[in-house]
């Protein structure tokens, strides 16, 4: 793939002057902000969009920005208009790929900028413009780390048709449920991002298409940092050219993607952690990474907790206290370990898992002792007791061998490098 660049009224045909502008503006000095605008056959409506946001950051804003028109291998005259838009206008600068993507512009740009804070929006302006400042503002105080307009937050004002409506909410709770992310809207093509934050979290993006800023905004909501929300006035642009079956196919397989890799731990997010200083706070006494370990430790708890009452529950008239408490504690064991292994200590591959199992397996039937002499204790003061009152004794039991078992698993997942 190849790159042209070319930027403001002084650039120059000699190739090698023009990948100088790729780092700065026209003036020569870095722009507080370099907004880029991702066009793929837009030659129509480019020069409109690039002279109103150019007059609305001369009027309103304040800020030294820059607009780098970002052409996806347009097979149109886009090209030729961003050169002259680039060439009139000082501060406009062209960066063309040959191959198409938004995500694919967006990462090009965004490792090259130069700027202190990073945004995107969508050509046909369907955001108003007026909440650009406050998408940025929190960025450059520090405050965020990453700020996106949202349709769907309180006091949006949104005018779209009910087709594009019913497929952005259906897309954003799927989000919610498959990957459990917070932040209410993915796709609002209105975003901004720190530099040394785009600079961490870039090479962990593998979409170079739509779902490239979805799959940004989970891996840093993952990786603990800040998202700030700008509820947008927004209206559809009719004359949009996605593809939205073939969009919609891209996304599904980046929510599988994304949440593999996040359920097997090989996404390298403590890594952005402690580059940006996200470590978790310290807790005096508390050795390094054990009160994150302990909040995972206890998510997967929970569930297996509730597995065993279930399976216990299940089991017990069938075969008696004895043997469902043991077959409960098994199966939960199993799948306990297994979780605990990736999501807690972060240990991912199949090297050494066996042996981790056969380690696990030490530490559950340390678990289930406890919990079996339970029962026989419970047996001697109260031989009649009912089913209800035999698993409130055993989960009281299996809460007092949580803490054996933490230790335990500390242990044999500290000599695989999953526990500080």
């Amino acid at each position: 793939m190849t790159t042209e660049i070319a930027s403001g009224p002084r650039a120059t045909d000699d190739p090698e002057s023009a990948d100088m502008g790729a780092s700065s503006a026209s003036t020569g000095a870095a722009p507080v902000l370099d907004i880029v605008i991702p066009v793929y056959n837009e030659a129509h409506t480019l020069a409109h969009c690039v002279e109103t946001l150019h007059a609305y950051l001369d009027r309103a804003l304040g800020i030294p920005a820059r607009i780098t028109i970002a052409d996806n291998a347009s097979t149109d005259d886009t090209l030729s208009v961003a050169r002259a838009l680039a060439g009139a206008i000082d501060g406009v600068r062209v960066v063309h790929l040959d191959a198409k993507g938004r995500g694919r512009a967006l990462r090009r740009v965004w490792a090259e900028s130069d700027a202190h804070v990073l945004v995107y929006m969508d050509v046909d302006l369907s955001t108003d413009l007026k909440a650009l400042y406050p998408l940025v503002a929190p960025l450059l105080s520090g405050h965020s780390d990453l700020a996106i307009g949202t349709r769907l937050g309180r006091g949006a004002k949104v005018v779209r048709g009910p087709k594009r409506e019913f497929i952005s909410r259906g897309y954003n709770l799927l989000l919610h449920t498959a990957l459990r992310v917070r932040f209410s809207d993915a796709q609002c093509g209105f975003k901004a991002i720190r530099t040394d934050v785009a600079r961490e979290l870039l090479p962990l993006v593998e979409d170079g298409e739509w779902f490239f800023d979805t799959e940004l905004l989970v891996l840093a909501e993952r990786a603990g940092l800040r998202i700030h929300e700008v509820p947008v006035d927004w209206t559809d642009d009719p004359d949009s050219r996605v593809d939205i079956v073939d969009t919609v196919k891209k996304d599904l397989r980046g929510v599988i993607r994304v949440g593999r890799g996040l359920a097997t731990g090989s996404l390298p997010l403590d890594d952005v952690r402690r580059a940006l200083g996200r470590e978790e706070p310290q807790v005096d006494g508390v050795p390094r990474g054990m009160v994150g370990q302990l909040a995972r430790f206890a998510v997967v708890g929970v569930a297996s907790t509730v597995a065993y009452a279930l399976l216990y529950l299940l089991l017990h008239p069938v075969i008696g206290a004895q043997a469902a408490n043991f077959t409960a504690l098994l199966i939960t064991a199993v799948g306990n370990i297994a979780a605990n292994r990736s999501f807690t200590f972060g240990v991912t591959g199949r090297e050494g898992a066996a042996r981790h199992h056969a380690q696990g397996l030490v530490v559950f039937l340390v678990t289930w002792a406890l919990t079996a002499g339970s029962l026989v204790a419970l047996a001697h003061v109260a031989p009649h007791a009912s089913r209800e009152l035999q698993l409130a004794v055993l989960v009281v039991a299996n809460l007092v061998a949580t803490v054996t078992r933490f230790l335990g698993m500390r242990v044999i997942f500290r000599s695989a490098g999953g526990a500080p």
